[in-house]
């Protein structure tokens, strides 16, 4: 793959929102293996009630406070490891949360660490995506505009991409609970929870 199409740091020094929006369809890479987003969830600042930083800065979500273009990761259910890319400024607690890819390539490794055939239920979970590129803890920090390691790269966009409320945040507020903060590639099998997504605006 051409270096070139490495997303910049710049692109992720927005608002969570717009980057999710502008994530879809871009290409998780590392090693032989690349994913094409296709669902995110964005984790916005200084309001939402949903985000990891609400409550200010601990040793568990260090790496959400930026900079940019880095990896924030933890451990849901002391099993999942959950992939969020880091958004806004230095400061802020930010990110956009991976929640579900389409496979393009390094199927054959990805159907060894998620044990089962290469079918959307195989990648539509955010610590499914996690599985698949075998991360873990040791990743926070890690910049995605660097070749080698995780690498984001420039894909095919998504004009008008599904809207609906995040997953699994009952402890938020039902202003962001209801928010319509994540976002899906229509049209695309490799989508977690269709049902509760609408078209766009």
């Amino acid at each position: 793959m051409d270096r070139n199409n490495l997303l910049p740091p710049h692109f992720y020094a927005r608002d969570a929102l717009e980057v999710a929006a502008d994530l879809l369809g871009a290409l998780l890479c590392r090693e032989q293996i690349v994913l094409r987003i296709t669902e995110v969830e964005a984790y916005r600042w200084p309001e939402d009630t949903a985000n990891h930083g609400r409550h200010g800065r601990t040793l568990r979500n260090e790496a959400l406070w930026g900079p940019p273009a880095r990896v924030y990761l933890y451990l849901c259910y002391g099993i999942h490891h959950l992939l969020n890319l880091v958004t806004g400024e230095e400061g802020q607690a930010a990110a956009v949360l991976i929640r579900a890819c389409e496979p393009v390539a390094g199927c054959d490794v990805i159907q060894r660490r998620r044990g089962g055939k290469i079918k959307p239920s195989l990648l539509t979970g955010p610590g499914k995506v996690g599985a698949a590129l075998g991360l873990d803890l040791s990743w926070n920090h890690h910049p995605l505009y660097e070749p080698g390691g995780l690498e984001v790269r420039r894909g095919t966009p998504v004009a008008t991409p599904l809207a609906g409320p995040r997953v699994g945040i009952a402890y938020a507020s039902s202003e962001h609970r209801n928010a319509p903060w994540r976002l899906a590639s229509p049209d695309n099998p490799w989508v977690s929870y269709r049902s509760q997504l609408q078209p766009g605006q």
